[in-house]
């Protein structure tokens, strides 16, 4: 037997006793209250930190214990910590068992919270499987009712204190088995996570600076809904624009295997017939399907709105439009410079006509002169060739007459004129007549055969010819 003094107060610990052995109740005194034995062994850690604790001399330990969730904070914890009992889990206020409505106004109960009840509280959904078995390996040692019950019948003194307090035991031993089936089971844990509590608000409005710290955590609270667990992330001002749009589609696609148990109105075990069943089970299909349109509806909504804000989409939008702008300008200037250039070429085009008008007029107006200039030098070479002509016509010699001169006059340009008169300057009597005769010996072969067809004409009893036929003689 062991002694501890505290206070100046001598507290035995009791030892196993072979009294016990054969598991007959015994009646034993100690420093503590008295115990009926039963089949329990009043020895062990868990007894003795009672019968201290019930003194006032219990001894406080430092232990380090791992945690589920893969940390390991320092816990200061009696030798036998408190045994939270099944009222107090039932009335706290995030486990509390209670009635609320759901949207088509009837009462359900709230369930038990699985995750709190394991020590996954902070985990929740992301709890892998492993650790929800270790979490229950280690509430089941900690809760078990056999390794509680002798400790915690110390502390009450009536039978009816001491029976529910066992009951209370059972029962959050019984929900400890519970949560462990709900959470192990794919299905019911899938519906336990989809009434589990949620923030469902959608952000709409956000500064650009705050684009990432409102949409950031709102897209990876509904993440959790995603078949796909693969979920990428949002990024930040500098991720590339292919993965941004990869980022939304993935949204624009998402798929939910939330459940909505609650929009299920109807108890299937409270119908009367086969018939009421299936029209319970029609209706309740009926609102859950509405609800996981609403379900997707609000997804759309939230991927949408980011959409619209995310500052790097509007910025490449801002681009685009620059972009757009760019190229409608570039056709609009090079629209205008068709234009301008098809004015240049009619104006230009105008501006040649003029000109060519112009030099029409003054080529037509020097043409006119010239031709008044030649009429002139043509009209004095034939008053030169007339007045050179006189005196062989008074003479009448080689038969030329004044028909002849004329017809040279009328025949010949000023060019062959001057000639002719040339020739015919400074002589006289029958050189200056023959020079005369022979005038238009320079025209050509055809002139020449067009005198020959002339043929003569008798003047005065002469026989006289045309000059280009006298030229040919």
């Amino acid at each position: 037997m062991q002694s501890l003094r505290s206070n100046s107060v001598v507290i035995k610990l009791l030892t196993y006793s072979n009294e016990l052995s054969e598991g007959k109740p015994l009646y034993v005194s100690s420093n503590c209250l008295p115990v009926k034995a039963l089949n329990r062994e009043p020895a062990g850690h868990s007894f003795h930190s009672a019968a201290l604790k019930l003194r006032g001399c219990a001894k406080k330990v430092v232990e380090d214990k791992e945690d589920t969730s893969s940390a390991s904070p320092k816990k200061v914890a009696n030798d036998v910590e408190d045994i939270p009992s099944y009222e107090t889990y039932k009335n706290s206020s995030s486990n509390k068992e209670k009635k609320k409505k759901n949207k088509s106004g009837k009462e359900v109960k709230e369930q038990h919270d699985h995750y709190a009840l394991l020590g996954l509280g902070s985990l929740r959904y992301l709890a892998t499987e492993d650790q929800i078995r270790k979490s229950y390996r280690d509430a089941a040692l900690k809760h078990h009712p056999d390794k509680l019950a002798a400790a915690l019948l110390l502390t009450e003194e009536s039978e009816e204190a001491k029976e529910a307090k066992k009951e209370a035991i059972e029962s959050h031993f019984k929900l400890i088995q519970e949560a462990y089936e709900v959470l192990m089971d794919k299905t019911k844990r899938r519906i336990f996570d989809s009434t589990d509590e949620f923030d469902d608000e959608v952000p709409s409005e956000c500064a650009p600076k705050d684009f990432f710290k409102v949409f950031g955590p709102a897209f990876k609270r509904n993440a959790r809904w995603s078949v796909n667990t693969r979920v990428p992330d949002l990024g930040d001002e500098n991720t590339p624009v292919k993965e941004v749009d990869s980022y939304y589609n993935f949204w624009y696609a998402f798929k939910s295997w939330r459940e909505f148990p609650e929009e299920e109105e109807h108890d299937l075990e409270e119908a009367d017939s086969r018939e009421e069943k299936r029209w319970m089970e029609r209706e309740n299909a009926r609102k859950t399907q509405k609800a996981r349109k609403e379900e997707y509806a609000r997804i759309r909504t939230l991927v949408d709105n980011a959409y619209k804000k995310d500052p790097r989409i509007v910025k490449r939008k801002e681009e685009e439009k620059a972009k757009k702008q760019a190229k409608k300008d570039e056709k609009v200037m090079a629209k205008k410079k068709l234009e301008e250039e098809a004015a240049a070429a009619i104006e230009e085009e105008k501006r040649r006509k003029e000109e060519e008008a112009k030099l029409a007029a003054e080529a037509a107006q020097q043409q006119k002169k010239n031709k008044e200039k030649e009429k002139k030098l043509r009209s004095k070479e034939r008053s030169r060739l007339r007045t050179l002509s006189a005196p062989v016509l008074s003479q009448r010699l080689l038969g030329i007459s004044v028909a002849y001169v004329e017809d040279l006059c009328m025949s010949l340009n000023t060019e062959q004129l001057r000639n002719l008169c040339d020739k015919m300057e400074n002589k006289e009597g029958m050189k200056l007549a023959k020079v005369l005769k022979n005038g238009n010996n320079d025209e050509t072969e055809s002139e020449e055969e067009e005198v020959k067809q002339n043929g003569h004409v008798e003047a005065n009893g002469f026989a006289t010819q045309s000059p280009r036929a006298a030229a040919m003689v």
